[in-house]
């Protein structure tokens, strides 16, 4: 192409990430002749044709793209989203318009399974109660109330994809019990490379003293634990979702929580985001809350950008990007003619 190769810049990073990949992207994309590096036009919660109609590639934070995104152009052909979940984009009208999306699940793995297994360890602990209570001039002796030890006990995750079994990796060496699995993509040897017991999603409910979760957001797992679903949980138990809040029904989550038919939760994900202020959950003293960022460490933030820089400049050179989702877009003509275009 005689043109500028254009990555567009998602404009949310600007309001929730301000400055935090812009390292990355002047030492990767700084000094590339034919590469050309800007921030998208605001235009609200779904990518418009306008914001696009110029763009090779997106390095997308969290902008919504539906069908109608793609209309009346056909230049785009990544779109590198920070992050691995991508429920907020239309991966059939992707691969119809010859658009690859990738992911970043070697950036995610270590700092979102970390995020786990603080926010286990500072449930079993009671750590927001002993917190309170000395601010509140309590000491030990006043009923701050006992935590309980990983060592001995069951630990389940929901999903045993790249995040999950790095959890089971940091988890294991505090000697829990037994570590259950539920992911019907999942294979036995896998789990069993990893010691894990694959189970059904009620058995892993009714037996877990520690529930994770560790799944997408899609058509299958949106609100795949309701109100029959937590009342199968113990109610000594503890549920950890750093994944994706619409896995959980939220009326159902609260209600299970104010009731202590749960005995606790940590959050650092919601139905709703930003979480509404009137949200009951805020509400909770069994509830331990973060912003969508319990994971946001330097790593992550550099090994993400890193991993959709590379994916822009893949294309760049006209050759196939890695961690593509929808990979059979690779097959179709269209795409296979776009990369063909970029080829120096």
């Amino acid at each position: 192409m005689s043109d500028m190769f254009r990555v567009g810049i998602t404009p949310d990073f600007d309001r929730h990430a301000k400055g935090l990949i812009d390292p990355m992207l002047a030492e990767r994309f700084d000094g590339v002749p034919g590469l050309v590096y800007e921030r998208l036009a605001e235009a609200g919660p779904t990518a418009t044709p306008a914001q696009l109609q110029d763009a090779d590639a997106v390095i997308n934070m969290a902008l919504k793209f539906g069908p109608d995104s793609f209309t009346g152009h056909d230049r785009l052909t990544v779109i590198a989203r920070w992050g691995v979940g991508y429920d907020m984009i239309d991966v059939d009208a992707c691969t119809a318009n010859d658009v690859a999306l990738c992911i970043t699940p070697d950036g995610v793995r270590r700092p979102v399974a970390e995020a786990e297994l603080t926010m286990l360890l500072a449930l079993s602990k009671g750590l927001r109660a002993k917190d309170r209570a000395i601010r509140a001039g309590t000491w030990r002796g006043d009923g701050v109330g006992l935590g309980v030890c990983v060592q001995g006990r069951v630990v389940g995750t929901v999903g045993l994809g790249n995040i999950g079994a790095e959890f089971v990796r940091l988890v294991r060496p505090l000697g829990p019990g037994r570590i259950l699995a539920s992911d019907p993509y999942a294979s036995r040897a896998a789990a069993d490379a990893l010691g894990v017991e694959l189970v059904d999603l009620a058995t892993l409910l009714r037996q877990s003293d520690f529930v994770v979760i560790n799944c997408l957001l899609n058509r299958e797992t949106r609100h795949l634990l309701g109100a029959r679903e937590l009342g199968l949980m113990k109610p000594t138990a503890f549920l950890v979702n750093c994944a994706r809040g619409g896995i959980i029904e939220p009326h159902a989550l609260h209600t299970a929580l104010a009731e202590w038919r749960v005995a606790g939760a940590a959050l650092d994900v919601f139905d709703q985001e930003p979480i509404d202020p009137a949200d009951p959950l805020l509400s909770l003293d069994n509830v331990i809350l973060a912003p969508h960022a319990i994971a946001w460490t330097e790593e992550i933030v550099r090994d993400n950008a890193i991993a959709d820089c590379e994916a822009c400049l893949a294309v760049f050179r006209g050759e196939i990007p890695k961690h593509i989702v929808n990979t059979e877009v690779v097959a179709r003509a269209g795409f296979q003619a776009k990369l063909a275009r970029y080829r120096r």
